[in-house]
Formats: structure tokens, sequence, C-alpha cells
């Protein structure tokens, strides 16, 4: 049994907690408001990101940040806050203690990868990622899950021995540039299939946006560093299915919003929750653009989300570009090397 904290009680969080709680380990799950982690701890639920899940008896909901001197970290706030939440666990952690960030994205401005943020924050403890298809909702509830750890090999497999359960299994890759890519880039697309759907469009529309969008996450992230094959694994191929198809899917069904015609602003206060890919585009657009990889789904999203684009001008500029040779991109994508 392990001494386990997890920080951010959110849909993720509390899933991850209620999974290693029931797993054995004494798990405390760390929030920020103190009504919300007593009622937590009153109605052992969390009603409002992972309701009808209960919180076994070994887990402790609280806001108390010494209980951050765990045996492990898991992180688990927004891409867009994680640097901020590094500043705030830094004092509280044992050295060698390993974070683990679940957060799937990449940071405004730098352009970093989140382990990268976390490197910088936390340079005395070791920095693992866990991504793969795995909605909070189904994990929660103790559905068959399969996700891959990425880190040096060592500390992968510390946290595979801690994480794997008769539900839930947790391979190791040490390629962190390609699981975290994957895991980022996935959004964008799965934006896009909600946008298709939004418009009407069936189910050949959304699987050519899933095909050619991971021929696009494969090519920004090999160019980035990542390993080809990673792609065609749980942090690329597998989440982007499940990103894309899931009825918990927010980035889905914030695409679906938009392809109907709300505004974006409405969109995103209508989810409630952090909807990944609308950072993650513009950001992936950006890295397009300065590594010059050719990414038109991306582009067309990002017209749409920052430029006010037409979203059935954005699917017509898609269909109607310049003729190309598929075979041709999949050599270029280096699947076989």
């Amino acid at each position: 049994m392990a001494n386990v904290a997890v920080y951010g009680a959110g849909s993720w969080g509390s899933a991850l907690a209620v999974l290693l709680a029931n797993a054995g380990h004494q798990v405390s799950l760390i929030g920020r408001q103190p009504d919300e982690m007593e009622r937590l701890k009153k109605q052992r639920e969390n009603a409002r990101y992972l309701p009808g899940v209960v919180l076994p008896p070994g887990l402790l909901p609280t806001t108390d940040l010494t209980l951050l001197k765990a045996d492990l970290v898991v992180l688990s706030v927004p891409s867009h806050s994680v640097r901020e939440a590094a500043r705030m666990i830094k004092p509280y952690l044992r050295p060698g203690c390993i974070v683990v960030n679940t957060a799937k994205g990449m940071e405004e401005g730098t352009h970093l990868r989140l382990s990268e943020v976390l490197t910088e924050e936390l340079p005395k403890n070791p920095i693992a990622v866990l991504s793969g298809p795995s909605h909070a909702e189904e994990v929660g509830r103790d559905m068959p899950t399969t996700v891959v750890v990425a880190s040096d090999v060592g500390t992968a497999e510390v946290v595979q021995d801690l994480m794997m359960t008769p539900k839930f299994r947790v391979y190791t890759n040490p390629d962190v540039i390609g699981v975290e890519l994957g895991g980022a880039l996935k959004n964008v697309i799965a934006l896009c299939t909600g946008i298709a759907e939004g418009l009407g469009f069936g189910d050949n529309t959304k699987a050519a946006l899933m095909t050619r969008g991971l021929a696009e996450i494969a090519r920004l992230g090999v160019a980035l560093g990542g390993h080809p094959l990673t792609f065609a694994g749980l942090s690329g191929v597998g989440d982007l299915i499940v990103t894309c198809t899931s009825l918990h899917s927010r980035n889905r069904r914030a695409g679906v919003a938009l392809g109907q015609g709300k505004p974006l602003e409405t969109v995103l206060r209508d989810v409630g929750m952090v909807v990944e890919g609308v950072r993650a585009a513009r950001i992936a657009y950006q890295l397009s653009v300065e590594k010059q990889i050719p990414m038109p789904i991306t582009e067309q999203a990002y017209k749409v989300l920052f430029e006010g684009a037409d979203t059935k001008v954005a699917v017509a500029d898609l269909m109607l570009r310049g003729k190309t040779h598929e075979l041709e991109e999949v050599v270029e994508m280096s699947w076989l090397k």
C-alpha cells in the first residue's frame, strides 16, 4: 500500500483517486475549495464532476497541502493551470517523489510540453505522463481501460506498479514527447469531428477527419521529436478514437455546438468544464507554421475558432485542397521506418 496524493478534484482527479483507493492505497484528494471538499467528505460523492461514483473509505477529500508529502503525487489540473499548480505544490513535495501529470495540452506562449513545464518548476522530482483513451466517467465506474505512462523506464515502471488493477491496464513508453503530443493534439481533431456532426454530416466525414487528423498529429509529432509508432498506440489513435466518438468527450460536444452555429463563448460556458482543444488548436497551428508542417484540418479549426471562419466554408476548403497521393504522406510520416 502506498500513500498517494491527487491534486485537483475535478472529474479526472476524482476518478483516479477512486481507482487508487480501490486498489488499496491511502489516497488524499486535494482541492482548493474548503466548502466543496467538506461536501465531498460528507456525501462521499463528487456530484458536480463525477456524479454517481461513490468515494471509497480509503479516500480523504481535503484541502490540506501537507498531505502532498506522499509516495506518489498525481497532478490533475487543466493544462493552463499546470505551472501555477506546480509552484503551489512544490514546497510540500518530498525530493524524489514522482509527480504524474494527467493534463493533455501544451503551454500557451512558450509552446512547452507540460512535462517540460513541470521539469522547470519541480527539478527535484521525477515527472511521468499519464495518457490514453480514458474518460473519467468510465474509470470511476471501474470499466476496463488501458492507458500509457511515459517517463524514463524506472519511473514509468514504479507508476505502472502502483496504478495497475484488473480493470485499469497500464503500459509504459519512454517516448514522452510522442505520448504528450498525441494526447494534446487529438483534442483539435475531436473538435473538428464534433463540428462535422453539428453540421449534419455523417460517419464518412468523421472517419475522414479522424484518419487524416491522425496523419497531421503524427506529422507534427515526429517533427518535434516523437517516435512515429507512438501515434499508432494508446496516446495516439486510441485516444483519438475515444475523444472523437464518445458522448463523454467535452471536445466533441463543444464541436457539435459550434457546428450548430453557437458562438465559441457560449459553447465554452455551456460545457462548463475546460475544453482543451481550443487552446491546443492555437498552439498546434502556430507550431505548424513555425515548423512548416502541413496541417490543413488544424488550420481550418484555427480559422473557425479564432478568425470567425464559417464552418461550411472550412469544410469546402478542406475538400477542395490540391490533389495528393495518400501513400506519399504515409511514407513522409515515417510510419514504417
